[in-house]
C-alpha cells in the first residue's frame, strides 16, 4: 500500500505527517505480561456433555490436551493468536490418578502430574512438570499453570503444612510453572492458610502468579483474586457487582490485589482486571446432541463472542490491569436490573427450573482511577452499564456493556462522555455508542493532531481526522465511525460487539 502524504497549512507553518495504514499498529506485537489465562473447565465438561462432575474431571490428561481425536488438542485448537498472551491452566484433576475422579478422593493436593494421566512423562516430580511446561510453551503458550485443591492429600498428612507446600512451590518454581489457581477444599474459607501459602509462594516461586478465591477479603494478600462462578445468561452484573464488592479492599505489603473477572473481556477492559478465559473453539450442541447448558445459543450466545476475547486480551498489552487500593473509584447510586425467563437447558445450575425468573443487579456506571462518564441516557430501563478506567499508565478505557432483559440480549447505544489527562495515551472504547465525547485539557486543539483507530483484533491502524468532530477542547466520534473500525477485523459469524483502541498524534513541525 502506498504511503498517503498529507500536508496541512495552518498559519503559515506547514505540518507533514506520513500516513502508512500498513506500517501503523496501535497494539503492541510484544505478548503481555499480564496473568490472563485459559481454563480447561468448559471444554473438559463439553468434551463430555456435562454427563457429572466425575466425567469432567476425567478428561483432564495429556490425550485431551494433546491427542488428535474427537474434542482433543485443546492446546493447539484453543486461541491461536493470543496464546502467546495467555497462560493454559489444567484445571480439577490434573494432579491426581486418571481412575480417581470424584471431588471427594485422597489425592485432591498432590500438585504434580499424575503418570496415568499424563504417562509420556517420566523422571522426578521436577522434571515431569517441567517437560509439561516445555510442551505447552513449544505450543505457542506463555507458559503454564493449574487448579490447585486448598489442602494436601490423605498420604502427607503427617507432613507439616508449611513443609508440604514449601516442597510443592520449590518444584514449580524449578520447573517454570506459571500459575496456582487456588480453590475450594479443606482450607478454602481458611484466612490464616491462604495468606500463608501465598508468602511461601512469594518466597521460594517468586515467578509464580497465586489466585485466590472464595472470601472477598482474600484479595488483601493476592496476587490475583476470582470472582468465582456465574451463569452466562446474567453473568454481566453479577460480574459487576462482585467487582465492586472487591473495589473497598486494599492489596498489602507485596500482594498485587488483581481482580479476575473471569470470562468477560470487556468488563475487564473497563475496570482494569485480569481475564480467565473459560469459552472454547467447539461450536453448536453438545456431543450427545442436546444444548450446550454453560453456553447455551441464547442472549449473547457467547461462544459466539470470541473475537472480543482477543480484543480484551490485546488491550492487556496496551495497558496492564492494576490492584484494589480501597479509594480509587466510583460506584453509582443507580442500579439496573437484568432478568432471564430461563427455558431449558440454559444454566448448568441444576436447581433453577424452567420458567423461573432470574434476576441480577449491579450499578448502572463505575469507574477507577477517574470521575464517572457523563451519559446521554440515565433514567431508561433497557440502557447499558457504563464501565471506565484510567490505568497507571495513563491510559483509558470505557465499556458499553449490554443488559439481558427478559429473553433478549439488548445493547442500546447511548452517548458517553469522559475525560483524559494526557492527550497522547491510548484510549480503548468497547462496546456500542451512539456518540463518544473525549474532552482534553484546556487549550487542546484537534488541528493539531492526527488521530488513529484500530481495531483490537486487527494490525492496521486508520486515519480517522476528517472523520471526527472538533469544539473547543473537546472530540466527539459517532457510534457508527466506532462499530466499523472496531468490528474490521471481526472473525465470520461473530458476534462480538466492537472494540477499538484510539491514539491522537502530534503532528510534526518542519
Amino acid at each position: 500500500m502506498k504511503n498517503i502524504i498529507l500536508a496541512v497549512v495552518y498559519c503559515g507553518i506547514t505540518f507533514t505527517t506520513a500516513l502508512s495504514q500498513d506500517k501503523r499498529n496501535l497494539v503492541p506485537s510484544a505478548p503481555s505480561k499480564v496473568p490472563d489465562y485459559f481454563c480447561t473447565w468448559n471444554v473438559q465438561g463439553y468434551s463430555v456433555s456435562y454427563e457429572s462432575g466425575d466425567a469432567t474431571r476425567k478428561v483432564m490428561n495429556e490425550a485431551y490436551m494433546f491427542g488428535k481425536g474427537e474434542y482433543q488438542d485443546w492446546i493447539n485448537l484453543c486461541y491461536p493468536t493470543i496464546r502467546q498472551d495467555l497462560y493454559f491452566v489444567m484445571d480439577d484433576s490434573w494432579d491426581i490418578p486418571q481412575n480417581v475422579n470424584s471431588s471427594s478422593n485422597p489425592y485432591l493436593g498432590t500438585v504434580e502430574p499424575d503418570l496415568t494421566r499424563f504417562p509420556s512423562l517420566s523422571g522426578s516430580a521436577t522434571e515431569r512438570l517441567r517437560e509439561l511446561v516445555q510442551r505447552v510453551k513449544k505450543s505457542g503458550w506463555k507458559g503454564l499453570g493449574g487448579w490447585i485443591c486448598a489442602q494436601k492429600p490423605e498420604n502427607r498428612s503427617d507432613t507439616e503444612e508449611t513443609i508440604y507446600w514449601t516442597e510443592r512451590l520449590k518444584v514449580h518454581n524449578e520447573a517454570g510453572f506459571s500459575y496456582w489457581k487456588v480453590d475450594w477444599g479443606m482450607h478454602s474459607r481458611d484466612w490464616e492458610w491462604r495468606k500463608k501459602l501465598s508468602e511461601l509462594g512469594r518466597k521460594y516461586a517468586p515467578n509464580l502468579c497465586m489466585e485466590h478465591a472464595c472470601r472477598n477479603d482474600f484479595i488483601e494478600f493476592s496476587d490475583v483474586f476470582r470472582t468465582y462462578d456465574v451463569e452466562n445468561v446474567v453473568a454481566q452484573p453479577v460480574t459487576i457487582q462482585r467487582i465492586c464488592d472487591l473495589l473497598p479492599y486494599r492489596a498489602l505489603g507485596e500482594a498485587a490485589g488483581l481482580i479476575n473477572c473471569e470470562d468477560e473481556p470487556y468488563i475487564a477492559a473497563g475496570l482494569g482486571c485480569t481475564i480467565g478465559v473459560m469459552r472454547h473453539p467447539f461450536g453448536g450442541n453438545l456431543p450427545d446432541g442436546t444444548q450446550d447448558i454453560t453456553f447455551p445459543p441464547v442472549g449473547r450466545n457467547i461462544k459466539r463472542r470470541i473475537d472480543e476475547v482477543i480484543r480484551g486480551v490485546r488491550w492487556h498489552r496496551i495497558a496492564e490491569p492494576f490492584g484494589v487500593d480501597g479509594k480509587s473509584f466510583v460506584i453509582d447510586d443507580n442500579c439496573l436490573v437484568d432478568y432471564w425467563i430461563l427455558q431449558e437447558k440454559e444454566t448448568w445450575n441444576k436447581e433453577r427450573k424452567v420458567g423461573e425468573v432470574m434476576t441480577a443487579s449491579a450499578p448502572a456506571r463505575v469507574s477507577r482511577g477517574m470521575p464517572l462518564p457523563e451519559v446521554s441516557d440515565s433514567t431508561s430501563a433497557d440502557r447499558p452499564f457504563i464501565l471506565a478506567s484510567r490505568y497507571p499508565n495513563g491510559a483509558t478505557a470505557v465499556a458499553s456493556i449490554g443488559r439481558a432483559l427478559g429473553r433478549r440480549y439488548v445493547t442500546k447505544e447511548i452517548g458517553v462522555t469522559f475525560g483524559v489527562q494526557q492527550t497522547e495515551a491510548p484510549i480503548g472504547l468497547f462496546g456500542r455508542f451512539s456518540s463518544v465525547t473525549i474532552m482534553f485539557a484546556p487549550g487542546f486543539r484537534l488541528k493539531d493532531y492526527e488521530v488513529y483507530a484500530q481495531d483490537l483484533a486487527g494490525n492496521i491502524a486508520q486515519n480517522i481526522t476528517r472523520k471526527v468532530r472538533g469544539q473547543n477542547n473537546e472530540v466527539i466520534i459517532s457510534g457508527e465511525l466506532l462499530a466499523h473500525i472496531g468490528l474490521s477485523a471481526a472473525s465470520e459469524n461473530d458476534l462480538s460487539d466492537p472494540g477499538v483502541v484510539i491514539r491522537f498524534f502530534k503532528k510534526s513541525r518542519r
